[in-house]
């Protein structure tokens, strides 16, 4: 059964999620936790969503075909993600899915826990921030601290107004209608 929580656990987790709420506690940002089984897809994340009060976005990390610009995607878990209309907006030929290696090299994190809170790692820049305007409307934004086995939930104004500006990144807004 999963609980909801406050605040970071008692207990040290691994040193990727620890590393998230310390960011977090950093900024003086409240957020509420639930631990659960690994979610890896948005399904998984159905039953955490009604136990945190908020839907949980869908993160995907993308680059160009030549592997020169990676990109983290942050869109409504329930719209349909179409390639061609986001390379359209940007005005990049074709995107695709970034692999798990530079995932992990750019984000810190691992397949299945993509979260926006893997841009505390990015200290060069080297990923643009996407959200898609849908989100943007939501008051509170839901994700993984940087491990798939918690998700965490805080105020869509925290992330814009404590949690991008300290970490360097500008969000772009995007939208996405799924068709």
């Amino acid at each position: 059964m999963m609980l909801l929580h406050t605040g970071r656990p008692a207990e040290a987790r691994t040193p990727r999620e620890d590393a998230a709420y310390d960011y977090l506690d950093k900024l003086n940002i409240a957020y509420r936790r639930v631990d659960h089984e690994a979610a890896m897809t948005m399904e998984d994340c159905e039953a955490i969503d009604r136990i945190l009060g908020v839907r949980m976005c869908k993160n995907l990390f993308l680059c160009n075909r030549q592997k020169t610009d990676f990109c983290l995607l942050l869109m409504p878990g329930d719209k349909p993600f179409r390639t061609k209309e986001l390379s359209a907006q940007l005005g990049v030929a074709r995107l695709s899915f970034g692999s798990a290696e530079d995932m992990e090299a750019k984000l810190g994190l691992l397949p299945g826990s993509v979260s926006v809170m893997g841009l505390i790692n990015d200290t060069e820049g080297a990923v643009c921030l996407l959200i898609d305007k849908d989100l943007l409307d939501d008051v509170e934004i839901g994700c993984h601290p940087c491990m798939n086995t918690s998700s965490i939930a805080f105020s869509m104004e925290d992330l814009l107004q404590k949690v991008l500006p300290a970490t360097g990144h500008t969000p772009t807004a995007v939208t996405l209608t799924g068709e």
